[in-house]
């Protein structure tokens, strides 16, 4: 099977191109090195440190035997997706080639503009390249359990049944996200559907909770690190309290603390990603997947980090409740669905218990990158007030 992951410099992007390099697949990467770019723009940087991408691939193939093949460009841009689908020709694509930060669509209005345009850009460009040269290929795209929201009833996986007015249906079910960021992938959402029901493609449409670790089989045995990003703009908020309890300031829980998310490891993460590929949809399906093994809060999240930090560290470590830079709920009822990927045998194999003490370790052992960088951790990105720039 010859896969192209685009994204393929990101945290999720490389681990997954060990990952299916590693079982024998041929893998093809693109990248802009977008992430790269924007993250340095709010001045950080990986807390790993990570070599450039050609040296990542070189080593890679020194140390597995294994070649993984890279084409630079943009996916934004559509000359280029063209002829990158038509002289490659790949199986199936994992497109994971988008702005993926929420604070970063927020900062403004060139922020949210480049967000829609870039997300909804790329997508729109992949699937009539697809429609073009490779209309049997599979398309297995990264979205967000964030375009669902906090609905006060269970989030199905895509679809709900429902009744009204005396008449049934079977409908996508109402998305309410949060950012520009997680409405660009509504939008894609939207779009993908669309061209599944125009043009028949297969697609496989993930929303994934939040991923965390800074480990996979691949980055243990090779000795090839992923990206790890932890300011308030690019950071996930596991990401910011354990750069915090290692660099000995308080952990900061946006508001009450009770706002509650889905997450899985790394490791999970791309073997579900594997798994949906092996076994791809039916000719002109389009299919969705929660893809997530545990639901925690803010305030779980600090108290497990404080707790183990503690231990690991020898030393005391505060919360703090600042006020929340977004518009979300405090407190609210959280129960999503997530049985298809366990029909198809997938069969979670960490939690955050088992690895946050490596997360912490990691971190520690890049203290002084921390330390650097930590202007870049408070909060600086407000919802309800846009800095146009």
């Amino acid at each position: 099977m010859k896969v192209a992951i685009l994204g393929i410099d990101g945290y999720i992007g490389w681990a997954l191109a060990m990952r299916l390099a590693e079982h024998g697949k041929n893998v093809i990467g693109v990248d802009s090195f977008y992430t790269r770019k924007r993250v340095k723009e709010v001045g950080s940087d990986s807390l790993l440190p990570i070599t450039t991408l050609d040296e990542r691939l070189k080593t890679f193939e020194e140390r597995s035997g294994k070649k993984i093949e890279f084409a630079g460009g943009d996916v934004n841009d559509p000359d280029f997706m063209l002829e990158f689908v038509k002289k490659e020709r790949p199986d199936a694509y994992v497109h994971l080639a988008e702005q993926r930060s929420a604070p970063y669509s927020m900062i403004g209005l060139t922020q949210a503009r480049e967000t829609l345009i870039q997300n909804m850009g790329g997508t729109i460009n992949l699937v009539y390249a697809m429609k073009e040269y490779t209309p049997d290929a599979h398309l297995l795209k990264l979205g967000t359990m964030g375009e669902y929201g906090t609905p006060n009833i269970d989030i199905p996986e895509g679809f709900f049944e429902i009744d009204y007015k005396g008449r049934h249906d079977r409908l996508p079910f109402p998305k309410s996200a949060g950012s520009w960021y997680h409405w660009s992938k509504v939008h894609d959402t939207n779009n993908l559907m669309f061209a599944n029901k125009v043009w028949g493609l297969k697609i496989t449409d993930v929303m994934q909770g939040v991923v965390y670790g800074t480990r996979t089989k691949e980055i243990t045995k090779y000795g090839i690190p992923t990206r790890f990003d932890f300011d308030e703009v690019w950071g996930t908020a596991l990401n910011r309290f354990c750069t915090q309890a290692s660099i000995g300031i308080p952990l900061t829980a946006y508001g009450k603390g009770e706002q509650r998310r889905g997450y899985l490891s790394l490791e999970d993460s791309i073997t579900c990603l594997e798994l949906g590929l092996d076994k791809p949809p039916k000719t002109g399906e389009y299919r969705v997947y929660n893809q997530f093994d545990e639901h925690y809060s803010i305030n779980e999240l600090t108290a497990l980090v404080a707790e183990r930090g503690e231990k690991i560290f020898g030393r005391h470590i505060d919360v703090s409740h600042i006020d929340n830079p977004r518009v979300e709920q405090d407190q609210h009822y959280y129960n999503p669905e997530h049985m298809k990927l366990k029909e198809l045998g997938y069969k979670p194999s960490r939690n955050l218990y088992e690895d946050i003490d490596e997360i912490l370790a990691d971190v520690n052992d890049n203290r002084e990158r921390a330390l650097k960088y930590r202007d870049c951790i408070m909060p600086k990105t407000v919802w309800r007030k846009s800095i146009s720039k």
